[in-house]
């Protein structure tokens, strides 16, 4: 069955949205408890791009269906979760980039790296670190995991936020967020 990759965000409504969002099936990682952990000897580096023995991943399809299987737990140690293997992985930064934003009807949604759709609000919320001089943003995605506004996308949402208002926060789906770092 080949990939479709969603449309560009830019395109579609809220209402679009939102249904792509509902589509994405995941694999019920939050369900699983196997006994046997190990490493995966993988690696996800700042810039989004995945390896496995020091080689990159370079198949899309291998990167989305592994991004499928993460989760991060209380102590921020990334995990790829089978129902039969829980293995390391080791996260430079954030485990997905976002690398689109649009805002419809009061909801902010980004396109991260491995073409899913995430609707900012109360249960994905933005969160700013960093220092004023260099901030960083990053959306909760699932099971802990983050992504990382990449550059492009962290000016689109400062410019948003400053064509609504003079302070540096944005709302999105009843929550607000400040973009400052505190």
């Amino acid at each position: 069955m080949p990939y479709e990759p969603p449309p560009e965000i830019a395109a579609l409504t809220l209402a679009e949205l939102a249904e792509a969002v509902a589509a994405r099936k995941l694999p019920p990682v939050e369900q699983w408890s196997p006994s046997v952990s190990g490493d995966s000897h993988m690696r996800i580096a700042a810039d989004g791009r995945w390896f496995h023995d020091g080689g990159e991943i370079k198949r899309p399809a291998m990167v989305r269906a592994f991004a499928s299987l993460l989760s991060r737990d209380d102590n921020g140690q990334h995990w790829l979760v089978t129902p039969t293997q829980k293995l390391t992985i080791e996260v430079e930064d954030a485990a997905f980039i976002a690398t689109d934003m649009v805002e419809r009807d009061g909801a902010l949604a980004f396109r991260l790296n491995t073409d899913e759709i995430v609707l900012a609000g109360p249960e994905h919320p933005l969160r700013a670190a960093g220092d004023p001089d260099m901030p960083a943003i990053y959306l909760a995605v699932r099971q802990g995991c983050e992504a990382r506004l990449n550059r492009s996308t962290w000016l689109q949402l400062a410019e948003h936020a400053l064509a609504q208002s003079d302070e540096l926060s944005v709302a999105s789906q009843g929550a607000t967020y400040t973009l400052v770092p505190q």
